[in-house]
């Protein structure tokens, strides 16, 4: 039979045992709270400003002179002399020598037709004074009508006829001597030269090529969509040609002086030419605009008005995302007049100081709440500063 020991041992046990648990339970530490993560999206966002614009048209293009001659011999012969600047690449004056060939031939031709213009002088006189003395003998013979024959008229015309080939031939070889002299046409940039000193050339030989300096023409290709945005189909608009020159930028200004009127069959657009004034700064201190640059240019084009300028990919559908005054998503129509490269040009639909978002969201959807990383980053240092704040206070 158990005695009273062996029945209260097991319960002093079982109580020592309830008793540790109990003070382990005491010396636990209850679960720290987890912070509640902010799950509202981060966006960008952008000023809407609303400010003044002129439309502008971009193209490109080649320089070229106004006006291209070639010059032609009219008259065969030796060259006896040139220019110093009758080169390629030379700068000539108008009217300035370019070459002579040899007059010789051309003056024995001048003074062999200012010999007939006398002889032929001579014999008009000699005749006149015939048909006095016909005229006079008829009279003294009959009172009958004389002939025309008999007045020596037909002899008479015939002089007169001599006479007008004489100085037809004076002046044909006063031009030919004046021909042997090669002058230049106008203000010129010499682009070739194909005789040399000494050389043979007839009548019809190519002696050279010459640029006018006065004025550059380039042709600027315009696709019809940008032609709407040009006053009067841009001639007579201002144009800004930039090229590179000695290794740096350069702007110079033109003019839009004509449409080329057509559309053109390969490339369907149509050709406007602007001109530019000395393009070699002869005559002014400006850089110069050499012929066979490539230039871009940028014609100016209508006034827009007051329009906002946003970033093309951010409109979807007609619309873009706004965060309003509660940091809520909301989209708004906007009216697209033009897109401009990555751009596109709005008139409608935004208001100045309107927070246009930038930023890429996964789900967009309308009146989702959004929020900008500085309000993340006040957050944290508020929660930090709560944190210390709790320590302390322990």
């Amino acid at each position: 039979m158990a005695t009273k020991k062996q029945i209260i041992l097991p319960f002093v046990v079982l109580g020592i045992g309830v008793a540790g648990l109990v003070g382990l339970s005491a010396l636990k530490k209850p679960p720290e709270e987890k912070p509640q993560v902010d799950m509202t999206p981060l966006v960008s966002v952008e000023e809407i400003v609303y400010q003044p614009m002129t439309f502008n048209v971009d193209s490109y293009g080649v320089v070229n002179a106004k006006y291209t001659t070639e010059i032609i011999a009219q008259v065969g012969g030796e060259i006896i002399y040139l220019d110093p600047n009758f080169v390629k690449g030379g700068f000539v004056k108008k009217g300035e020598v370019l070459a002579k060939i040899d007059p010789s031939d051309y003056e024995s031709s001048l003074l062999d037709a200012q010999a007939n213009i006398a002889s032929s002088k001579a014999s008009l006189v000699q005749e006149r004074a015939n048909a006095e003395v016909a005229i006079r003998e008829w009279a003294d013979i009959t009172n009958q009508k004389p002939t025309d024959l008999s007045l020596r008229k037909p002899q008479l015309a015939q002089e007169l006829a001599k006479l007008k080939s004489a100085e037809a031939s004076l002046n044909r070889a006063k031009r030919d001597l004046e021909r042997t002299v090669i002058r230049a046409p106008y203000d010129a940039l010499i682009d070739a030269r194909e005789i040399g000193l000494g050389s043979y050339v007839s009548k019809g030989s190519l002696i050279g090529k010459v640029l006018n300096t006065d004025k550059a023409e380039v042709r600027l290709p315009i696709a019809d969509k940008e032609m709407q945005y040009l006053q009067a189909k841009g001639v007579g608009t201002t144009v800004n040609l930039y090229s590179n020159f000695a290794g740096s930028k350069h702007t110079w200004k033109g003019k839009i002086v004509r449409s080329e009127g057509v559309v053109d069959s390969r490339s369907r657009m149509t050709y406007l030419v602007a001109e530019v004034d000395d393009p070699y700064g002869l005559n002014t201190n400006k850089k110069e605009l050499r012929y066979g640059t490539y230039v871009t240019a940028e014609v100016t084009g209508l006034e827009a008005g007051n329009v906002a300028v946003v970033p093309r990919h951010l409109v979807v559908n007609g619309a873009v995302a706004i965060m309003d005054a509660e940091k809520t998503l909301r989209y708004k129509p906007v009216t697209i007049i033009r897109q401009d490269g990555a751009n596109v040009v709005i008139t409608d639909g935004l208001e100045t100081g309107m927070q246009l978002i930038t930023s890429a969201l996964d789900y967009p959807i309308d009146g989702m709440k959004v929020s900008l990383p500085q309000d993340r980053i006040l957050q944290k240092e508020a929660e930090k500063d709560a944190s210390e704040l709790a320590m302390e206070g322990e």
